[in-house]
């Protein structure tokens, strides 16, 4: 009789298991975390607790520099690119509406209103994000690692051209950071980007017209050509078919700390470690059967 019970409470043991195992996995496929390739093993150690991911449950993808560099040439100095992919990436997709959270560590000159802006001109929506680095980069090869991870949880191609796109304009929204503040920067380029794409503008005089004006709202002084370089981006931009009603409820919550992202990830963590220890204890009790 003991062996039955104890036969059929192994059979319940195996399909918990199982049952956790497709639980567990289907809750972490889509939630991605990109490398970069040139880390040490230390740092990547320290970057995955630094998301607060178990590598064992999440999947990992590598970027290589050499795919940073796909999009980055020619917009920016060799030097500011590097040699060696360092900045990591952490993306969860959230339900559809939720919009994008950005939060950045180690990241000197791409602000998460920056990532935000360009990420939404990629064509990404709906997750949360997290740039780090085990010290101090500019950040700006990040967002191939973004985009990288983004079609890797959703399992669908960004446009190459929206890619393109949206390193130019994160390339040129930090080099207008570096004049007139990163946060004055980031909002003129997202408040130019809606208004060009609700109205349609292609000409050229429009859009500069549209740039003169929200710059002098938010009392920025603008260079002949920083103008000419957003009137350039945004002929892009407006090329792309995008929806301003969509920019801005994806970018509603850029400023929500991404601190709670963190706790819910360490609340799931703690789900398993309940649901393991409770594991455990049966087995010692099952073993105390046979004492």
């Amino acid at each position: 009789m003991k062996r039955s019970i104890v036969s059929l409470l192994l059979i319940l043991i195996g399909l918990t298991f199982t049952f956790l195992s497709t639980t567990f996995a289907f809750a972490n496929e889509k939630e991605i975390v990109s490398l970069g390739a040139d880390l040490t093993p230390k740092q990547q150690e320290e970057t995955m607790e630094y998301f607060g991911v178990n590598p064992n449950t999440t999947k990992v993808i590598k970027v290589t520099n050499e795919e940073e560099r796909k999009y980055l040439k020619g917009l920016v100095p060799d030097k500011q690119i590097g040699s060696r992919a360092i900045s990591s990436v952490y993306v969860k997709l959230l339900p559809q509406g939720e919009g994008i959270m950005v939060d950045t560590h180690n990241i000197s000159w791409v602000s998460k209103e920056m990532y935000a802006n360009a990420m939404v001109t990629a064509g990404i929506k709906d997750a949360k994000v997290v740039v780090a680095a085990p010290f101090d980069v500019s950040g700006t090869a990040a967002l191939t690692g973004i985009m990288k991870a983004f079609e890797e949880a959703t399992g669908e191609k960004l446009s190459d051209e929206a890619k393109k796109t949206a390193n130019e304009e994160l390339v040129i929204t930090g080099t207008l950071g570096e004049k007139i503040g990163k946060d004055k920067a980031a909002e003129l380029i997202q408040k130019v980007k809606e208004e060009v794409i609700a109205k349609k503008l292609a000409d050229e005089n429009e859009i500069a017209n549209v740039i003169r004006d929200i710059a002098k709202q938010l009392n920025i002084k603008l260079t002949d050509e920083q103008i000419s370089q957003i009137v350039q981006l945004m002929k892009k931009i407006n090329q792309l078919n995008l929806n301003v009603e969509m920019i801005k409820k994806q970018l509603e919550k850029i400023g929500v700390d991404v601190d709670k992202i963190k706790k819910t990830v360490e609340e799931n963590k703690g789900i398993l470690k309940a649901i393991l220890d409770a594991i455990k204890s049966f087995f010692d009790w099952l073993a105390s059967l046979f004492k």
